[in-house]
């Protein structure tokens, strides 16, 4: 079967043991996770895969250095394993879908010779606790080695830096890669399907049937499961209250304000990390996909499905990228923005709503209501995606399903197998890069649709229309701008420059 809603929709005849609320990462992983176990698998998502938290992350693959000198600062072993967990789960990430995720060399500017020596430590820690996962060791490096190898970064005051590695990837379509390899093992994946309610058990009050909509034919379906995993991040109280009105909040919120800049302002493939601002924060500098990425924020947020960045965060990532680069941006210059609100998990009930965002672990638990049985997947982040749907699935298996616990075996499963088609050799170089980039293994296949430009000056094909249609299950033209092609995320202009092209096989 293909992976177009049509197919899916047929495949709702079927008899399910798991449906799986939620398609971002975190569905994602534990959809493939189930479906690897034996398991019949439905997976539902309101919006587009990865329309919400999963597509406006920082892009980063990494274990997290401001948790690891937070942990050793404050001797804390709950943040100090969260490290370890992200550290051990970066390689995995790089190795199953490596033309969506690469290492990334990152640049932390030292102007004392006290934090010279301070970062280099911590870096020198950072690579010894990932062991043999180790992307590549990080090195200390002079102010003269720094402005040789880096002009991007002002040198005045400069004492120095530290050079370290982590990974870098492309979100939405690291999700999809998941989706689209769990449906081709036997998983019924729907997007645009909205969660209406559950149908209870008359005694155990145990969630027996899920009743959901297809939002573009407006038909309800209502499924018997034996099991329902709550994956929806930030969402996660909402579907929980469903289940069970009596269940109290356990998710706050932070927001995650991003910039992106044209690439002229920040030269070569290696990253800044500016490990500490004038409030306690980290921002990273990265160079992505031709353009500059800036990032993040860290505030407390209200619940949105639609986050929108304030002037002042703009402000404020500008000010900081001026401090460290050597070229100059205005607001002006700014491309595109994007802002992601960020699932953090409340351990203390009593304070859910009174903690400094900033000083939350990012670490997950898995929630099972003891009345309603269902289960919730809390917290985390997209680098332990992976070991967040090991840990749903076991719990599931122990305390909901009462069964053995299966072995998880997606740690070395390749998410995009190879394909028998390849491209030309006379290819156009920029079109060759885009395809093997977005779509590796099946570049060949994408170009096979149609290798006509829909504008001149640009890579994007007619015939990748037709593959993200019949292939991805592309519905709307955001759909494919935002996420499939990453577009509207870098460059909002040159977004508006494709809408303009009237394509009747996508909604506006």
């Amino acid at each position: 079967m293909s992976f177009n809603r049509l197919d899916q929709i047929h495949k709702l005849k079927e008899t399910f043991d798991i449906c799986i609320i939620g398609g971002g990462a975190t569905g994602a992983g534990v959809a493939l996770d189930a479906t690897l176990r034996g398991y019949k698998v439905l997976l539902i998502e309101k919006g587009d895969f990865s329309s919400q938290t999963s597509s406006k992350s920082t892009k980063l693959v990494h274990g997290g250095v401001r948790y690891l000198e937070q942990a050793v600062r404050n001797l804390d072993w709950h943040q100090f394993r969260m490290v370890y967990k992200a550290l051990h789960e970066r390689k995995t990430l790089l190795q199953n879908a490596p033309h969506l995720a690469h290492p990334l060399g990152l640049l932390t500017p030292c102007y004392t010779h006290w934090e010279r020596w301070y970062y280099r430590i911590g870096m020198w820690l950072y690579d010894k606790i990932s062991g043999s996962t180790n992307l590549k060791s990080s090195r200390g490096l002079s102010k003269k080695e720094i402005q040789h190898e880096f002009p991007s970064i002002e040198s005045q005051y400069l004492r120095g830096g530290v050079l370290y590695y982590d990974g870098q990837m492309n979100d939405a379509r690291y999700a999809l890669a998941i989706l689209k390899e769990a449906e081709r093992l036997g998983a019924c994946i729907l997007n645009y399907a909205c969660l209406n309610s559950f149908e209870l058990g008359q005694k155990s009050l145990k969630i027996k049937k899920v009743v959901f909509s297809d939002l573009l034919s407006q038909e309800s379906y209502t499924i018997a499961v034996k099991a329902v995993i709550n994956a929806t991040g930030p969402f996660t109280d909402s579907v929980r209250v469903l289940a069970n009105p009596r269940l109290k909040p356990r998710m706050k919120v932070s927001r995650g304000a991003h910039i992106v800049l044209p690439a002229e302002f920040w030269q070569g493939e290696t990253a800044l990390l500016i490990p500490k601002t004038d409030d306690g924060r980290v921002i990273f500098v990265i160079p992505w996909r031709d353009y500059v990425l800036v990032g993040t924020t860290d505030d407390p947020d209200t619940l949105s499905e639609t986050p929108r960045i304030l002037d002042v965060e703009k402000e404020y990532l500008i000010s900081y990228f001026n401090r460290y680069s050597s070229k100059k941006a205005s607001l002006e210059d700014i491309s595109a923005t994007f802002v992601g609100q960020r699932p953090l998990l409340q351990v203390q009930l009593d304070s859910a709503m009174n903690s400094d965002t900033k000083s939350l672990v990012r670490d997950h638990e898995v929630e099972v209501d003891g009345r309603s049985k269902l289960v919730s997947i809390m917290g985390g982040k997209w680098t332990t995606y992976r070991v967040m749907a090991s840990d749903t699935l076991d719990v599931l298996e122990r305390e909901v399903l009462r069964v053995a616990v299966k072995p998880c075996v997606t740690k070395n499963h390749v998410l995009v197998p190879e394909s028998l088609v390849f491209l030309p050799a006379d290819i156009a170089p920029d079109i060759r890069k885009h395809l093997t980039d977005l779509y590796g293994p099946k570049a060949g296949d994408v170009y096979a649709c149609g290798s006509e430009r829909l504008l001149a000056d640009e890579p994007y094909l007619e015939g990748e229309l037709i593959y993200v249609k019949e292939q991805e299950m592309a519905v709307t033209w955001e759909d494919v701008l935002a996420r499939r092609w990453g577009i509207s995320m870098r460059d909002e202009a040159l977004a508006e420059r494709l809408k303009a092209i009237k394509k009747e096989a996508f909604a506006s």
